[in-house]
């Protein structure tokens, strides 16, 4: 089983000590620590969390400053292994680290509390459902707040503050918040494994006058984490593998489509090495984006001047996003030999790049059966109350 987490081996233990955590879980093991040590600008929260996450292979964390994070910023910034890229909104930062997990395996981004934590809220949701392990670290309010009735800004004027807890607990699959240092490094350490094993994001919400603050705990380099090895069920594995060639062999034009489970179970190396073996070829990353106009789907089943949308250049927004530093390629087409050509590029000589062809097509360019589920969603939506 391959326990390597991004570049870090993650059963190999620092200064040689032994840890055999049960189901996974964290071990941690405390050393007698000298006052030099626990004195050290390295043995606070905010630099135990950053170590912890340049750990399991997460050496960019996605940010925006708000009044309650600033100071876990700081500590994030002196990691040496860890850059803080900027964002200019809490949802960019929060799908930024949805694409960083897709690539590296695990994501992390940094946000304020309730104003950025609920702007982030559809990213983490989107994390979820795509089995992405992101670390959504949220800056709260100071540890002395909590519990006395005060009315906070960055909030909705309650002195409930559980308000954002409450909306991530639907969305990630651990949430946990510090208020205290004590049990600051177990709630740390659980929630980065958790998603790291759930495979989902997770909630981390840290009181703004915590981070700067040195704690015994967080004064010796970090045990490496130990995850338990997944174990597959052989009768089942081989009886999904005869269904899946039975279910290939029968296919006249079979398509191998890989989805999010691949990255959970590990196995886009054998996906690719199956779609070799049979022949298939793999697609480079192409986006087509179908311009119509508007909501088309909409209009089939109820129309009005609110399915008309305001275009965009959106050609011309790739181009100011990659900004000439990404390797991104661009085309609009109006006609199918446009088409072809764009594809034939995009498959041929920018096939490194990522390829964003823009297809426009009439408002009205439909199948029959989208003007058929239309019309049974519009009867379906105008049925009558039934009679009281």
């Amino acid at each position: 089983m391959d326990t390597k987490i991004g570049s870090i081996d993650t059963c190999k233990l620092a200064n040689g000590d032994m840890c055999s955590p049960p189901n996974g879980a964290i071990s941690t093991i405390q050393n007698s620590v000298s006052p030099t040590v626990f004195n050290s600008p390295d043995s606070t929260l905010g630099r135990h969390l950053a170590r912890r996450l340049v750990q399991i292979g997460i050496n960019d964390v996605f940010s925006v400053p708000g009044d309650f994070n600033l100071t876990l910023l700081d500590h994030l910034i002196a990691e040496p292994g860890l850059n803080l890229i900027g964002c200019c909104n809490e949802l960019n930062a929060g799908y930024a680290a949805d694409g960083y997990a897709r690539s590296r395996g695990v994501g992390a981004c940094v946000v304020t509390f309730t104003v950025g934590g609920l702007s982030v809220l559809n990213a983490i949701a989107g994390a979820y459902s795509e089995n992405l392990p992101v670390i959504c670290i949220v800056g709260g309010p100071n540890s002395n707040d909590n519990g006395t009735n005060r009315i906070l800004h960055h909030t909705i004027g309650l002195p409930d503050f559980s308000q954002e807890l409450r909306c991530f607990q639907t969305v990630t699959c651990f949430q946990a918040v510090v208020n205290n240092l004590e049990d600051a490094h177990e709630l740390i350490d659980t929630a980065i494994s958790t998603a790291l094993k759930e495979s989902k994001p997770v909630y981390l919400s840290i009181s703004c006058n915590l981070p700067a603050i040195p704690h015994p705990t967080f004064s010796r380099e970090p045990v490496p984490f130990f995850l338990s090895p997944r174990l597959s069920n052989k009768l089942g594995l081989e009886a999904a593998v005869e269904a899946a060639a039975e279910f290939l062999n029968k296919a006249v034009k079979p398509v191998l489509v890989g989805g999010p489970k691949l990255r959970v179970a590990t196995a886009c190396d054998a996906f690719v090495e199956l779609a070799d073996d049979c022949g298939y070829a793999l697609a480079n990353s192409i986006i087509f984006l179908i311009n119509n106009g508007g909501y088309t789907i909409e209009v089939e089943i109820h129309d009005g001047p609110y399915n008309v949308i305001k275009n965009w250049n959106y050609t011309g927004l790739i181009d100011a996003i990659h900004n000439g530093e990404g390797k991104c390629w661009t085309a609009k087409v109006q006609c199918e030999e446009e088409l072809i050509e764009a594809i034939e590029n995009a498959t041929g000589p920018k096939k490194d790049c990522l390829c964003f062809i823009e297809v426009i097509v009439h408002k009205d360019d439909t199948s029959k059966e989208l003007l058929e589920w239309g019309s049974r969603v519009s009867a379906a939506n105008s049925r009558p109350p039934n009679p009281q």
